[in-house]
């Protein structure tokens, strides 16, 4: 019986349903993980939609699935589908929602176990999305199947959602439900999205993100006499030159009042993300020889992270300030810099219901006081924010954040354990009267 409920005859029955869940947790973790929903491109969405619509609705929940059509991605291959499960109370009252992605990012290399087996060893589940966030996934499921069980007398409504590409953006998942109307404040009032953030901490936010792609010209030439052409690689480095010697060091002096995590998130950072030019690299099984030639464009991508102090005007312009200034001191130099996309930060008020809920669930269940953060990285609370106009919105799951998209990924069990104790525990407080209301 977990010690969060073992003092409260109220939840006692709750208590031995959470204790009698962890076969079913394993099972419905590993069934997640061994569909593989990799993103790009967008693969197995209807199936894992499916698999969620037969599990919702044993458990009494109407089922939506959503096909975000016209998104980033979408198309007859890969369909962006998503499913939204709503269970109606038998009172009016508010509504809690569950959100979590159901898309997975590339394998990538230095795997030791099959990436979607779902290996279970030494209380861990192994898999690719396991950590980021089918573990999330499970528990939010099997927090409200036990509370379902013991409290059918709740009041308002609980919604869990399983949506498409967080991963990419989320504009085929949450920011599409939320253009419809589903994170509308007159319909959800509550939202708790199970990322990995550490079972003990609730994630109130997130940096803002500003993504660019800037290229450089010059003047194609025999690679023999490149003093005839003009290299787009040079004036790239020069670009990179100047961000070591004067962005860089600006950023990293730039701190925020933001909680987020890990400390050298606390400042501003760009990370380069690609680079290319001259030739297109040619393919692997190819063993041709590359032509003599002066490359005539340099293209890189860039990901700057933001803070709350920041604007993302000043931003934008802060770089291109750089590019000008290089415009006008080193000959021959063009450029172009094209916008991306862009991500304001997203901050919810630490004294607010649901994180004030869901921080009291933690201190009762781990025996200390929670962690109030922010993540480094922006997630989709971003479109619960900006497009459904809805404030009342915490990250909380369980699972290191530093294992997500890492080889051998994992979850441990015992942490979704804990983590079913506090999301059931928050409804309880958020739909039961605090558990007063039982069979």
């Amino acid at each position: 019986m977990p010690p969060a409920l073992s003092d409260d005859p109220a939840l006692a029955g709750l208590a031995a349903r959470i204790a009698d869940s962890r076969a079913a947790l394993v099972a419905l973790t590993q069934d997640l993980i061994r569909i593989p929903t990799l993103n790009p491109p967008g693969e197995n969405y209807r199936l894992i939609c499916e698999y969620l619509d037969a599990r919702l609705s044993a458990a009494g929940f109407a089922t939506e699935l959503i096909r975000a059509e016209g998104t980033p991605g979408d198309c007859a291959a890969y369909p962006r589908w998503n499913i939204v499960a709503r269970r109606e109370g038998r009172r009016g009252g508010e509504t809690v929602h569950f959100n979590s992605h159901t898309d997975v990012v590339d394998v990538g290399q230095g795997w030791t176990r099959d990436p979607f087996g779902g290996a279970l060893e030494d209380g861990r589940i192994y898999g690719r999305g396991a950590c980021d966030m089918k573990g999330g996934l499970t528990a939010s499921i099997v927090a409200a199947e036990c509370f379902l069980a013991e409290f059918p007398d709740f009041a308002g409504a609980i919604e869990i959602s399983g949506t498409a590409d967080e991963e990419s953006g989320g504009y085929g998942g949450v920011a599409y439900l939320a253009e419809k109307g589903y994170f509308s404040p007159d319909r959800v009032q509550h939202v708790i999205i199970p990322e990995p953030l550490n079972k003990d901490r609730v994630c109130l936010g997130h940096r803002g993100g500003w993504w660019a792609e800037i290229e450089t010209f010059g003047e194609i030439a025999h690679g023999s006499m490149p003093f005839l052409g003009d290299c787009a690689v040079r004036h790239m480095g020069a670009v990179l030159q100047a961000f070591e010697t004067t962005l860089y060091p600006a950023l990293a002096a730039r701190r925020t009042e933001m909680p987020v995590v890990p400390e050298g998130a606390r400042s501003s950072t760009m990370n380069i993300n690609s680079i290319h030019g001259g030739q297109a690299e040619k393919p692997k099984d190819s063993t041709a020889l590359p032509s003599h030639c002066v490359p005539d464009s340099c293209r890189i991508v860039i990901d700057r992270r933001f803070l709350m102090e920041e604007r993302v005007d000043e931003v934008q312009g802060e770089v291109r300030a750089l590019l000008d200034g290089l415009a006008a001191s080193r000959p021959n130099f063009r450029y172009d810099l094209r916008e991306l996309n862009r991500v304001l930060p997203s901050m919810t008020d630490r004294d607010g219901p649901v994180a004030s809920t869901v921080a009291r669930a933690i201190a009762r269940t781990m025996g200390r006081e929670a962690q109030f953060v922010a993540s480094p990285g922006t997630y989709d609370q971003k479109h619960i924010d900006r497009i459904g106009k809805l404030k009342n919105c915490v990250a909380y799951g369980p699972g290191l954040l530093e294992l997500a998209h890492k080889p051998d990924e994992w979850i441990g069990v015992d942490d979704m354990m804990d983590s079913v104790t506090v999301m059931a525990l928050s409804l309880v407080e958020l739909l039961a009267g605090g558990g007063t209301q039982t069979r």
